[in-house]
């Protein structure tokens, strides 16, 4: 032990050091929300509970049972049970989501062609039985109407999931527009 590993002890500069970080962290503001008095605002974009999308035209699901979102879940927690309407016409009978097993991943959302199934911004969504966190056809178009009604869906598709060939062909007009090249 050297005389300043002994100095240190004897004086006890660690513990002082201590007491001396706890007394400033004692009168600085609290970091901990106080949650559910304070909510966290969700970030836009969030993944949270799902939803299916309503179709502006008809006022119905705009699924038509193809059924790759349940292809390509990872916890295979969708499913799709369909039959041949008339002229053979695919009909989604039922559409359930066990939310208790999806990973949240959003893997559904990028796969569905016809931007039927969303994931919405509503986090907060408890309950006591495994049955509430099971939802049906039902269930997750209220989610829509509830949670994405209006211009928020659409925005919510055009931010997050359009293609982005879109996006870079839009870009690609704007600079030939302005006078630059490709």
């Amino acid at each position: 032990m050297t005389f300043k590993e002994l100095l240190r002890k004897v004086f006890f500069i660690e513990i002082l050091g201590g007491l001396a970080l706890t007394m400033k962290e004692l009168f600085t503001p609290a970091v901990t929300r106080q949650y559910p008095k304070v909510k966290r605002v969700p970030f836009p974009g969030a993944r949270a509970l799902h939803a299916l999308v309503r179709s502006d035209v008809t006022g119905k699901a705009k699924c038509v049972g193809c059924g790759l979102c349940a292809a390509v879940c990872p916890s295979k927690c969708i499913h799709i049970y369909t039959s041949d309407g008339e002229d053979h016409i695919k009909v989604v009978n039922r559409y359930e989501i066990d939310v208790l097993r999806c990973v949240f991943c959003a893997f559904c959302v990028e796969a569905c062609p016809f931007g039927a199934i969303a994931l919405t911004d509503h986090f907060e969504y408890s309950g006591y039985t495994r049955e509430e966190f099971y939802y049906t056809k039902e269930r997750l178009l209220e989610n829509w109407d509830k949670y994405m009604a209006g211009d928020k869906g659409k925005v919510y598709f055009e931010k997050f999931w359009g293609p982005k060939s879109a996006d870079i062909a839009h870009k690609a007009v704007e600079k030939i527009a302005a006078g630059g090249g490709v």
